[in-house]
């Protein structure tokens, strides 16, 4: 399928969303253990109900006039802005962007929450092998780290493959360069190494930390991402080296050669800056007061034009309200689309959006976010009680025209993590490309 195509598939991914928001189903926010009074086989035939809706949104999206938008929509996006980083013009120009398309797409109530979030900018970056032979590394340094001093760090490399190894060998760190060789078991597993590698290797005495980057493929491309350095622990420069070059200097570390590398860091934390989550809506019209969120983020790194993370999760996120508008549908409750700003520092936007709107979580029935990437959908990730499962299972029945009826567990999202936390279901969509690292296709 093509890059377009694959997009065309995906912006809807978000079609469960929609029937929610259409139906009349009871919410099931919050632990609730019932069907609001209603019979399971009256919920069944509600749902069920939705097929030709389902079948119109399907038609529009896939072969209509609404064919590729999505696609067209986010290359434009990233065509005109490219990288946004936490706290950049850049990231505030991508803010107004969005905010002057949604305006002028019809959507309603649009309007921006403001924020504080990090302001971290990279700076000029290098490392050289000097010892056992002279080599240029390619290195991307990690949100929040710290520079090194003006004239750089040159130590001896100490290479563990798990903070279990570095705690067996903690007398060797001090002074030293550590190096992480982790093998790569999954994302969420294996991203340890990257948010607390530094603080580690620091409570050791290590001068500074490299990090393997975290993916199962390399073309000897590093990889950035934020990390987090933990109160009362000495502050040390990190960054990632390629898959490559860090199994290259395992293997030097095991016939007992002696590592030493030049690293130089420029990054500079500055203070925090004013920014803003994005929203726009479709007004429900008969319970406008309960609300289905779903979302994507808009800030992405430094280093490429986020148009997979996250610029691809924000435009379905937008596409979807879009379907409705073009369709004449009004949803019975209210869909609102946040697009979140700073999540790649862990989420500020959407904690702050949180800490504002909780005091009204009992009118949030579902929320839903789009952050693993823009590819055909094979169905949802859900979380949720065992009731709204059962309603969900439902739902998934009207995408069977396109084979996107899978209904899996661990509903995941950084920006969404709080509601589901406090019981508001929620869902993430599920890619091949996801259920593969979760080990839920062959």
């Amino acid at each position: 399928m093509t890059e377009s195509g694959g997009s065309t598939w995906r912006s809807i991914v978000s079609l469960p969303v929609l029937l929610f928001v259409m139906a009349g189903f009871p919410p099931i926010c919050c632990g609730t253990q019932n069907y609001g009074g209603k019979p399971f086989r009256d919920i069944a035939k509600e749902v069920a109900s939705y097929t030709d809706v389902a079948n119109k949104i399907i038609d529009l999206a896939v072969y209509g006039k609404a064919q590729n938008r999505s696609y067209e929509k986010l290359a434009a996006f990233t065509d005109t802005v490219g990288n946004r980083v936490s706290g950049s013009q850049n990231l505030e120009l991508a803010i107004k962007y969005i905010y002057s398309v949604l305006r002028l797409d019809g959507l309603e109530n649009v309007h921006l929450e403001p924020v504080k979030v990090p302001f971290w900018v990279r700076g000029e970056e290098s490392a050289q092998m000097v010892l056992p032979r002279n080599h240029t590394l390619a290195i991307l340094g990690l949100g929040s780290s710290i520079g090194t001093p003006k004239g750089g760090v040159e130590a001896e490399v100490l290479v563990v493959e798990s903070f279990e190894e570095l705690k067996r060998r903690s007398a060797e760190a001090k002074g030293k360069i550590v190096l992480y060789n982790q093998p790569f078991v999954s994302y969420g597993e294996t991203v340890q190494y990257r948010a607390f590698g530094a603080t580690e290797a620091a409570k050791l005495g290590a001068v500074a930390s490299l990090i393997r980057s975290i993916t199962p493929f390399s073309i000897n491309s590093p990889h950035t991402g934020w990390q987090d350095y933990q109160d009362g622990v000495p502050k040390i420069p990190t960054a990632c080296v390629t898959v490559e070059d860090a199994e290259m200097m395992a293997r030097m570390a095991r016939r007992g050669e002696k590592i030493v590398i030049r690293l130089f860091v420029g990054a500079r934390n500055l203070p925090d800056t004013n920014s803003f989550n994005t929203v726009a809506e479709i007004t429900g019209r008969e319970h406008p007061e309960q609300v289905v969120l779903i979302s994507g983020h808009l800030d992405s790194w430094d280093v490429g034009q986020g148009a997979m993370d996250d610029g691809g999760g924000a435009v379905i996120s937008w596409e979807a309200l879009s379907l409705l508008r073009d369709l004449g549908l009004r949803p019975r409750r209210t869909l609102r689309a946040v697009l979140w700003t700073s999540e790649e520092q862990g989420g500020v936007g959407a904690a702050q959006y949180f800490q504002r709107h909780k005091v009204n979580i009992s009118k949030f029935d579902l929320v839903m976010e789009s952050d693993m990437g823009t590819f055909r959908p094979l169905g949802i990730q859900f979380s949720g009680s065992q009731q709204a499962r059962t309603i969900m299972r439902e739902v998934m029945k009207l995408l069977q025209p396109i084979n996107a009826t899978a209904l899996e567990e661990h509903g995941e999202g950084t920006d969404i993590n709080p509601w589901m936390e406090a019981g508001v279901p929620g869902h993430g969509g599920a890619s091949l490309a996801v259920l593969r690292q979760l080990d839920l296709t062959e």
